[in-house]
């Protein structure tokens, strides 16, 4: 019965490893759109303040 539960255990530590990383990688691509304009609009203003006072 202990080989049993073992086994039980660690397939239900891997479906949440498993379950953990989908909801990551889930969040990372829905915030890529989002995170590249915010991005974008930084390295703009870190080149053109710098230029508009030299």
């Amino acid at each position: 019965m202990v080989a049993i539960d073992r086994m039980v255990e660690n397939m239900r530590y891997k479906s949440q490893l498993i379950a953990r990383s989908n909801k990551f990688d889930s969040a990372i691509s829905e915030m890529g759109l989002i995170g590249f304009a915010i991005g974008l609009f930084v390295a703009l203003v870190l080149i053109v303040v710098p230029a508009l006072f030299m």
